[in-house]
């Protein structure tokens, strides 16, 4: 089983982002869950939601604690909240961030990939909206769902004109990672 843990913040799309992995899981041939985690937070307070996929039935359906894959949706959450918490050795950790990034704050045996979504997003989108931007990235990254499914999912979300510039933003995510 592969589990995933997103942070956000209210209004980035986190949960949205953990329903379209989960879903393109599913069209990629696995079974998913995805669920978020939130209380009574306001737009821009830390948020954070999971994913799990695996090639059996999954009955598990507690929180993500040990995840293997860690998606930052916005870099500022570090150092606020524990985003590297639980990770597992060998975990990969995908940061929306333009910045460097001081490689002593990722824990030992953690590998870090960067991408500029927000930059791609107002680029494409025309707001800073990151969650189909790291949608891509991380099926360019980690092959466990496909861009065809990603594609599917996106245009089942959304309509007409959002749903194309969300499409080609996923398609540049997923480009750009594997251009890194």
């Amino acid at each position: 089983m592969i589990e995933i843990r997103i942070h956000g913040r209210g209004g980035q799309g986190s949960v949205t982002m953990s329903e379209l992995i989960a879903a393109a899981a599913f069209y990629s041939g696995k079974f998913s869950q995805g669920f978020p985690f939130f209380g009574v937070e306001r737009r821009g307070a830390p948020v954070s939601a999971f994913v799990r996929l695996a090639d059996k039935f999954i009955r598990l359906r507690s929180q993500i604690y040990e995840p293997d894959y860690i998606i930052i949706q916005d870099a500022s959450l570090i150092g606020s909240v524990d985003v590297f918490a639980g990770a597992k050795t060998g975990a990969v950790v995908l940061l929306n961030t333009k910045k460097e990034i001081d490689k002593k704050i990722i824990p030992k045996g953690v590998r870090l990939k960067t991408i500029n979504a927000t930059g791609l997003a107002l680029e494409i989108i025309g707001r800073p909206i990151v969650n189909t931007i790291l949608l891509g990235a991380f099926a360019g990254l980690t092959g466990l769902i496909k861009l065809e499914a990603v594609e599917r999912v996106i245009r089942e979300r959304f309509r007409g004109e959002m749903a194309e510039k969300n499409v080609a933003a996923a398609r540049k995510g997923y480009e750009v990672i594997n251009n890194n």
